[in-house]
């Protein structure tokens, strides 16, 4: 893989023009198919679950009762001034409202509140249902609007009048708003990072045209298939987060090789077979882990996998292809000035510590196993500033063993070390107090998710001045929390001898059951033997007892059967909530299993090492755990919800863990490898465990650290989002990323392998010899095109 990508980095850098040319005709391709074959864009926000009861119950109600098998709405009219919706002034103008709406786009049925009874006992609000014949996704794009306008003529004085229900759930939400505070959030990084705005640039454009081609792309297949505004969103999202990610590293390796010295063609190879094979690796663990949500059997979510998968495979086709030909148009000018600030942090990476490498590509180590050079006639300065070392290279140590230090007592690598190394050093310094603090502090932020609890969203928790909201919070208020998510039980009464009886019976028998508010009149369908019963809860439609009593009914279907000879079906918006929670939750641990199994895999196969995996398996369930205990805190407990415009607590999104399973975990690699892979090599090198933690950070620490950064301001842009499933995952991934960088890869990792010092790294010869060795870094390359290696002249004593 590695020889492989040198020479496809070499290819694109010579052949630029080619294939800048070529990636703009596929971004033009994929507007062109958007605008012929994307039908009209209509994005389907519809959940379901083929082969479910609730959806069998659905599809069948197609044809038997189709006026109650699609979505529907509410109107709901509320009395001011002491009036009451009874008034005679006031009806009529709700029956004006009714018959304005009646004639609103796709409507099939409007049903009054003074027919369906549907009047609060204070005679304050009156509930009208509008029913339509096709799903959410299915109406016109104005129909809803239409809804609103035909009945604005009863908003008068006296009377307000709010229109919401489950046709108004899940509607899309707009990102454009989140795009430009990503990108503009990841330039200001990038720039703070690389000291030049040209160089920060480069991984915005690279990543824009991966995501304008993923995003394009997907929406010219949303004639033929469903493909939900939240799997737009997610793809938008990721695809911005690791397609500057991934250019990133890149463009962070190639400038370390600019620095010092080397050709730009020569360098951009170089960068594209080193830190290019690891951003293959972790790109392709970020779409099998995502394809693999498509196991689950939701087409909702099988289009967020392969929306998501489908970005991330085009960032890492970008980071390899169309990257080392930008790099190429901007040739030497992405070499840090002589003298700038840019240049000694790049100089100080190569020339201190472990891996110091001067002009004439000579290398020495200090008695503590990292290298210091002098090269011909480089300065080494102490802790004070003074001069160390003379233009013969030659390595000086103290009494101590330590390398040269100033008058401070400071060491030169301490002298030239970033921030990442002098954290690593403190962590380092008493590793097993830092474990301790680690799992003790993501223990207790992972605490409240031991009483998580799961639903589809639903206008409860759409935002406060929403109309639905609003006529959610009056409804819930005035007629009863279980008004908003009735259940529908479909009996079949073929097989009855007396078809209306045993309607009747079945609405007695689910009458009876607890948290049963009231029951309606069964509707029946003489031609197909059928009848359809509404049920009202006395609980919200994300109540656990709404839950509760959805089992009860079916848990009870064996008697009615018995008692009646109707089999019983349920099925309504909350029937369908329940099945999908249902069907997530038992696809959570067997897809929790595959995804640390093969982290496992993958890693023992990069690192080869039997540690390191298990650390990153530890780190990774810690990381997941913390992440949801913060995503109860803040969405169903309410903790500092204010600050990210949450006004309402509620359950979290059922769909949340298993995605934030996927994509924390292709992220989650993505660090590991970059940060390990260069303790390894530097491991393998010098056989120094302590001073190859320090090694990984001086190397990567700056970089995974910027990456962390514009990946977590990514994610935590979309937190502007209306909808509140795509503000739920956003938050997760933003705190996600945020907690497993910083706190696991670069405050536990170092802690552990600190810990367990040479055995880190060990590996059964027997299992050594049948393992592949990836070479993610690249070390097979020709000598001519690896980097300078240090050779140690003194043995380790730091372990």
């Amino acid at each position: 893989m590695p020889a492989f990508l040198h020479r496809l980095g070499r290819l694109a850098f010579r052949r630029r023009r080619r294939m800048l040319a070529l990636w703009l005709a596929l971004v033009a391709a994929a507007v062109v198919c958007m605008t012929a074959f994307g039908g009209t864009g209509k994005l389907d926000n519809t959940f379901s679950i083929p082969g479910s009861e609730s959806q069998r119950a659905l599809d069948r109600m197609k044809t038997d009762f189709p006026t109650f098998s699609g979505t529907s709405a509410q109107i709901v009219f509320t009395a001011t001034d002491g009036q009451k919706v009874t008034d005679p002034a006031d009806g009529a103008r709700i029956r004006a409202a009714l018959d304005a709406a009646a004639s609103a786009p796709q409507v099939a049925k409007v049903v009054s509140p003074f027919d369906a009874h549907t009047i609060s006992a204070d005679g304050t609000t009156a509930v009208a249902q509008v029913r339509y014949e096709v799903p959410q996704s299915a109406l016109v794009p104005n129909a809803l609007d239409a809804l609103k306008s035909a009945v604005a003529g009863a908003n008068q004085q006296g009377m307000r009048v709010d229109v919401g229900g489950s046709a108004f759930g899940n509607a899309p939400s707009e990102s454009h708003r989140s795009d430009i505070i990503g990108v503009g959030v990841a330039l200001v990084i990038l720039t703070l990072t690389f000291g030049s705005l040209l160089t920060a640039g480069i991984p915005v454009v690279t990543a824009l045209f991966g995501v304008a081609t993923a995003i394009f792309g997907a929406l010219s297949l949303t004639g033929t298939v469903s493909i939900s505004s939240t799997a737009q969103s997610l793809a938008l999202m990721i695809g911005l987060a690791v397609g500057i990610d991934y250019a990133l590293f890149i463009v962070g390796r190639h400038r370390f090789h600019l620095a010092h010295g080397m050709e730009p063609e020569e360098s951009a190879a170089l960068a594209v077979g080193t830190a290019g094979s690891a951003v293959v690796f972790a790109g392709l663990t970020v779409v099998i882990a995502m394809t693999g949500l498509t196991v689950v059997g939701i087409p909702y979510l099988t289009a967020m996998g392969l929306a998501a998968a489908g970005a991330v495979l085009i960032a890492v086709l970008v980071a390899t292809t169309l990257l080392p030909a930008i790099l190429g148009f901007a040739g030497t000018r992405l070499t840090p000035g002589p003298g700038s600030r840019a240049m000694r942090r790049e100089q100080a990476v190569g020339g201190a510590g472990e891996d110091a490498v001067g002009a004439n590509g000579d290398s020495l180590t200090s008695a503590t196993g990292e290298n210091v050079l002098s090269g011909t006639g480089d300065n080494v300065a102490g802790g004070t500033g003074e001069i160390v070392a003379g233009r013969t290279g030659e390595s000086m140590a103290g009494r101590t063993g330590e390398s040269i230090a100033g008058r401070t007592g400071e060491i030169v690598a301490d002298a030239a070390a970033n921030a990442a190394e002098r954290w690593f050093r403190l962590v380092t310094r008493r590793p097993l107090l830092t474990l301790v603090a680690v799992v003790a502090s993501l223990g207790a932020l992972a605490w409240p998710a031991h009483d998580m609890r799961l639903a589809l969203p639903d206008n409860g928790t759409a935002p406060s001045s929403s109309s639905q909201r609003i006529a959610f919070d009056r409804v819930g208020e005035k007629l009863g929390p279980g008004f908003n998510g009735p259940l529908l039980v479909l009996a079949d009464t073929s097989h009855s001898s007396d078809p209306t009886t045993a309607a009747q019976r079945v609405a007695a028998t689910v009458g009876a059951l607890p948290d049963v508010a009231t029951v309606g009149k069964p509707v029946a369908n003489p031609a197909t033997h059928t009848a359809l019963i509404q049920v009202i809860p006395d609980s919200a439609p994300s109540d656990p007892a709404t839950k509760t009593l959805v089992n009860s009914i079916r848990d009870d279907r064996a008697a009615i059967l018995r008692d009646t000879g109707a089999t019983v079906q349920v099925t309504g918006s909350t029937a369908v909530s329940v099945d999908v929670a249902a069907k997530l939750n038992s696809a959570l641990i067997p897809f929790a299993a595959v995804v640390i199994g093969l982290s496992l895999l993958l890693l023992l196969l990069v690192f080869r090492s039997l540690v390191v995996p298990l650390k990153a398996a530890a780190g990774f369930l810690l990381s997941i755990a913390a992440t949801l205990g913060a995503v109860v805190s803040v969405f169903q407990l309410g903790h500092l919800g204010s600050l990210i415009g949450v006004d309402t607590t509620g359950p979290v999104s059922s769909f949340l863990p298993i995605i934030l399973l996927a994509v924390l975990f292709g992220l989650a690699m993505d660090y590991e490898v970059f940060l390990v892979s260069r303790m390894r090599e530097s491991y393998l090198r010098t056989g120094n465990p302590l001073g190859a933690v320090h090694s990984g950070a001086r190397h990567s620490g700056r970089v995974v650290t910027a990456a962390a950064l514009i990946m977590t301001s990514v994610f935590a842009a979309f937190l502007t989002s209306d909808s509140t499933m795509l503000k739920q995952i956003a938050f997760a991934l933003a705190a996600g990323v945020l907690l497993d960088a910083f706190v696991i890869r670069m405050t536990f990792v170092p802690a552990v392998l600190a810990l367990t010092r040479h055995a880190a790294w060990w590996l059964p010869k027997w299992l050594e010899r049948r393992l592949p060795d990836l070479d993610i870094e690249g070390d097979r390359l020709s000598p001519t095109h690896a980097e300078p290696e240090s050779v140690a002249l003194t043995p380790s004593t730091a372990d």
